[in-house]
C-alpha cells in the first residue's frame, strides 16, 4: 500500500521498513531522513527550495543484508516514481551499451505509468458509464439512448449475429411516435439490467479496434534509441493507426472499450507534465553495484571505461537536464541512492567529484544466526509463512517448532562462514533443499500435518553441511 510522503514521519518510515527488513537500523534512518528532507523542502520559500540539494547516500555491505531490498521497500511505501538499475550496465560515450542518461529517461517513464493510472483511476466511473452505452450500441443497434441519436446514425456497429441482443428493435408502423420511444427505451434499460448483472458476458459482439501501423525500425551497432532521438510516441501518432473489425465476447469487449475510453478521458500532455514535475521534485534512483565501477590505480585494460562511467554519471547526479520524450527533465533534486559490496574496493576508490556528491554513507552489518531467526519468523513476507502457505494450498500442514527454526538459523550462519557469504539468500536455498521432498510429494500428502522438528532438520541437512565440498555446489 503506498502512502503519502508528506503524512510519513521519519519513525513511521522506519517502522514500515522494518515490516519486511530486519535490522539494518543505521541505513532504515539514514533514509528515512533523506524522504522525510525531501517533504521538508518542499515547504521552503521557492527562492531558497532550488538551493537545497538532496543528501544523496552510498549504501555499503555484503550481498544479501537488505540493500536492495530497502531501496525496493521505500517505491512501494511512497508515491514517489523509483528506479533500480545496476552501475555495470552503463558504458562510456563512444562504447556500444546505454548511456547514463537513460535512467533518466527510464525514470520519467515510471513517473508517467504512475501519473496516467492515478488520473485513469479519477475517469473511471466516467469510463465505464461510456463503456456501458457503448456495449448497448452494440447490442441494439437501432434502438436509441435517451436524447441521442441512433446507434446506425452514430457510428458502425456491429451486429450479434441476428439473435436477440445485436437485432434491431423492430416496432410496428401505427404505433404512435411517443410509444415508440418508450418501448426502446424500456428494451435498452431491460439491456443494462442484464449487462450489469453479467447475464451477457458470453455473448458476442463486433467491436472496431485500432491496428498499430508502426514501422519496423532497424538499430545498427553502435546506435540506440537514445542516440536517434526520436520520439517514437508522437511518430506513432502520426502515422495513425488501422481500424479493423474484431468478433469478441461482451466481457472481453468491455475490457478493450473500457481502456480506449480511459485512454480518451486523460489528456496525455497533463500526464506529461504531471510526470515529469512528480520525477524532478520526488524521483528516486537507486544505482545498485556502484562499486563495479570504482577504479584502482593497479586497473587497467578495460576497466579504464569503468572511470569513464563514473564520469558520465557526475553531471546527472550534479545536475543535469536531459532531454525525453516527454520533454526536459532537470536531475538536480532527484535523490539518488548507490549500493555495493565493496568487498575488492571502496568508496574512496571512487573519483573525487562522484564522492563528494554522496556525502552519507551507511555501512549495513553482516547477518549472524540470531538476525536469521527475525528473518526467518517476523517478517511479513517471512520465508517460513511463505512455505507453510504454499504447502496448505496443497491440503499439507507444516509446523515449524521454534527450536527447529533456529537450527536452520544456525546452519545458514555456519555456511556463510565456511563458504561464500550472501546473507539472508542463504536461507532460500537451505529452504529448498529441507523441504524438497515434502514439496515434491504434497499431492500425495493431502490432508497431513508434518512437523519440522530439529532432528528432521538435521536429518535432511548435517551430511550436507559437514562435507564442504558438497555444500559449496549445493547450499
Amino acid at each position: 500500500m503506498k502512502l503519502e510522503l508528506q503524512n510519513l514521519t521519519p519513525k513511521e518510515i522506519v517502522a514500515e521498513l522494518d515490516k519486511f527488513i530486519i535490522g539494518q537500523d543505521k541505513a532504515k534512518k539514514a533514509v528515512a531522513i533523506a524522504l522525510r528532507n525531501r517533504m521538508r523542502r518542499r515547504q521552503l520559500p521557492e527562492e531558497l527550495r532550488d538551493e537545497v540539494a538532496p543528501k544523496n547516500i552510498i549504501m555499503m555491505g555484503p550481498t544479501g543484508v537488505g540493500k536492495t531490498e530497502i531501496a525496493r521497500r521505500l517505491s512501494k511505501l511512497t508515491g514517489a516514481p523509483f528506479l533500480k538499475v545496476e552501475a555495470t550496465k552503463y558504458t562510456e560515450v563512444g562504447y556500444v551499451g546505454r548511456d547514463v542518461e537513460s535512467m533518466v529517461r527510464d525514470l520519467v517513464s515510471a513517473s508517467v505509468s504512475m501519473v496516467k493510472a492515478e488520473l485513469q483511476e479519477e475517469v473511471k466511473e466516467e469510463a465505464e458509464r461510456r463503456t456501458e452505452e457503448a456495449l448497448l450500441d452494440l447490442l441494439l443497434p437501432g434502438v436509441k439512448q435517451h436524447g441521442g441519436e441512433t446507434e446506425s446514425d452514430s457510428r458502425e456497429s456491429g451486429h450479434g449475429g441476428g439473435e436477440e441482443p445485436g437485432s434491431p428493435i423492430l416496432v410496428s408502423e401505427g404505433a404512435s411516435g411517443t410509444n415508440v420511444e418508450e418501448t426502446r427505451s424500456q428494451t435498452r434499460e431491460k439491456f443494462r439490467k442484464r449487462l450489469r448483472e453479467g447475464k451477457l458476458d458470453d455473448k458476442e459482439v463486433e467491436i472496431q479496434v485500432t491496428k498499430s501501423n508502426f514501422p519496423a525500425i532497424e538499430i545498427f551497432s553502435g546506435s540506440s534509441f537514445e542516440e536517434m532521438d526520436l520520439n517514437l510516441g508522437n511518430l506513432s501518432n502520426l502515422l495513425g493507426g488501422k481500424k479493423k473489425r474484431k468478433r469478441t465476447s461482451v466481457k472481453q469487449a468491455r475490457e478493450t472499450l473500457m481502456q480506449e475510453e480511459m485512454e480518451k478521458l486523460v489528456d496525455s500532455d497533463r500526464v506529461s507534465e504531471i510526470a515529469r514535475h512528480r520525477a524532478e521534485e520526488m524521483g528516486i534512483i537507486f544505482i545498485d553495484e556502484i562499486d563495479k565501477i570504482a577504479a584502482k590505480e593497479n586497473r587497467g585494460g578495460v576497466d579504464v571505461s569503468r572511470e569513464g562511467v563514473q564520469r558520465d554519471i557526475l553531471p546527472i547526479v550534479e545536475g543535469a537536464t536531459v532531454n525525453t520524450k516527454h520533454g526536459m527533465v532537470d536531475t538536480s533534486h532527484i535523490l539518488f541512492i548507490a549500493a555495493g559490496a565493496f568487498h575488492s574496493s571502496k568508496p574512496s576508490d571512487l573519483i573525487p567529484e562522484l564522492q563528494g556528491r554522496f556525502p552519507l554513507r551507511v555501512e549495513l552489518e553482516a547477518l549472524h544466526a540470531a538476525d536469521f531467526f527475525r528473518i526467518l519468523t517476523q517478517p511479513q513476507n517471512a520465508l517460513i509463512r511463505q512455505y507453510v502457505e504454499l504447502l496448505k494450498v496443497e491440503g499439507v500442514d507444516l509446523e515449524f517448532t521454534d527450536d527447529a527454526i533456529g537450527e536452520l538459523s544456525e546452519i545458514a550462519a555456519s555456511v556463510n562462514t565456511k563458504t561464500e557469504n550472501i546473507g539472508a539468500r542463504r536461507l532460500h536455498t537451505i529452504m529448498e533443499l529441507l523441504l524438497e521432498e515434502v514439496s515434491f510429494n504434497a499431492p500425495d500428502l493431502k490432508g497431513q500435518k508434518i512437523p519440522i522438528t530439529p532432528e528432521y532438520v538435521k536429518e535432511r541437512l548435517e551430511k550436507i553441511v559437514e562435507d564442504q565440498d558438497l555444500s559449496r555446489f549445493i547450499l
